[in-house]
């Protein structure tokens, strides 16, 4: 068994799932246990990854410890162990899908499916009726959920949006057309950004993609300056970038985008340095900035995966040359199988701070480790003593209180800590500033008031 970086790319995309992965030559490198897991899990967590990234990018002369294996396969802790027992029991010997799928949902329902109040308070509304596939957290920013782009070229096990692709339709986002978005964004001239994001918008081809960007650059939403698109098909899938069929035609509309005058940032998700090594994922890179477009980087730090703060460096700095743009490492959200993927919050700053110092001021572009938590992002700025405590610096990089960011805090220190859930306010305060505030503070475009009223 060898790794196969020295292979013909594949040309075609091929995914494989749950119901297929058994048809790739490397089940068969995997031992029992771990294909076991892979069938037990799978029915909880979403499962599918392709070619590239099974010849490309893992290395399987390191199996289970390979981090994109880790970050693809998955592994029995990522539930506890009664519950991996009792879903082992109906899948692989009692095969009772009715059993299977009563447990599958009591499990995934205990997993936090939507946090950072997703459904409750994200979802603005027109005339008091919500609008599907439509987030509007932050004055500025808008997020756009279309449904062609609710799948990705392969999952992310730690994937914060997993309820998107299990099949829990209630607590599903997507949007059929952008007629509504563009009807939005036109009564909130307050909004200057519009993220698309799924899934994966990059999974469309390009005549369905410019379907839905191509009405933003509508004169009457010249106070749209940026169009955003949140993608792993960097990492998962550069063939999309670069010799896709559609491939030169999608980076025609870039520069259509582009040449209109709007900022097209692509999103670049990233989680480890081996995702720019090889040459195709390099090239996507040098294509997208060529057309005008910017790159930036951003990804969370996982247990398992990316602890190692080389890796970090080696990723912001071989991005950083080719003209990406290092922008954030998040902290791994509370939803899903956090347990298996989260770091305390103290070793999360550590990390970072041991890449931050190994970059130069080029790539120190990026900011964490930041939560994107109920009230906003927040950013663990340091670890600091004052007048003999030991405490958290942190701030808010956004919130839904634009008074909130920037505006310095500090919690006690706890080395056990993974979420500002766990942490308490310094200087023997009962509350966080921004818990004083009740209710949820009203944005100027009243979006959370009135989805709450819908």
């Amino acid at each position: 068994m060898s790794t196969t970086t020295t292979e013909l790319l594949p040309a075609k995309f091929k995914p494989y799932t749950r119901q297929s992965i058994r048809q790739a030559r490397q089940w068969e490198w995997l031992p029992p246990e771990q294909r076991e897991a892979v069938q037990v899990v799978s029915a909880v967590l979403p499962f599918r990854t392709n070619e590239y990234v099974l010849d490309q990018l893992i290395d399987w002369n390191n199996i289970p410890d390979d981090p994109i294996y880790r970050l693809v396969f998955p592994h029995r802790d990522m539930l506890p162990p009664e519950q991996y027992a009792r879903l082992r029991e109906l899948v692989i010997e009692r095969q009772d899908q009715a059993a299977i799928d009563a447990c599958v949902r009591t499990i995934r329902l205990g997993m936090n499916p939507h946090p950072a109040g997703q459904l409750t308070h994200n979802v603005p509304a027109m005339d008091g009726v919500p609008v599907r596939g439509l987030q509007h957290k932050y004055g500025q920013t808008v997020l756009f959920f279309p449904s062609a782009g609710q799948t990705c070229h392969a999952y992310c096990t730690f994937c914060f949006r997993w309820p998107q692709f299990v099949g829990m339709d209630d607590m599903k986002f997507d949007a059929r057309q952008s007629h509504e978005l563009v009807a939005y964004l036109k009564r909130h001239p307050e909004v200057t950004d519009v993220l698309f994001t799924g899934g994966d918008p990059m999974i469309m081809n390009t005549r369905q993609l410019a379907a839905y960007l191509e009405p933003l650059l509508d004169p009457a939403l010249e106070h749209i300056q940026n169009i955003r698109i949140g993608t792993k098909s960097v990492a998962y899938w550069p063939q999309r970038f670069v010799s896709d069929r559609d491939a030169d035609d999608l980076l025609r509309l870039f520069e259509r985008i582009v040449q209109s005058g709007k900022n097209l940032a692509i999103m670049g998700h990233y989680n480890h340095a081996v995702e720019l090594r090889p040459e195709i994922a390099r090239q996507a890179v040098k294509r997208i900035v060529g057309t005008g477009a910017t790159l930036r980087m951003q990804g969370p730090l996982i247990r398992h995966i990316n602890e190692d703060p080389n890796s970090w460096a080696e990723l912001w700095q071989t991005g950083t040359r080719l003209g990406a743009i290092p922008y954030y490492m998040f902290v791994e959200r509370d939803t899903g199988p956090r347990g298996y993927f989260e770091l305390p919050l103290a070793r999360a700053h550590e990390i970072f701070q041991a890449a931050y110092q190994q970059v130069s001021g080029l790539s120190r572009t990026v900011r964490g480790p930041s939560m994107s938590a109920f009230a906003g992002k927040i950013v663990v700025d340091g670890i600091v003593s004052i007048h003999g405590e030991k405490l958290f610096a942190l701030q808010f990089l956004q919130a839904r209180n634009p008074d909130w960011v920037r505006r310095p805090f500090y919690a006690k220190y706890d080395e056990h800590a993974t979420w500002i859930d766990h942490l308490q306010p310094a200087f023997d305060q009962e509350k966080f500033f921004f818990e004083l505030d009740e209710p949820v503070p009203q944005m100027p475009h009243k979006v959370i008031a009135l989805a709450q009223a819908a």
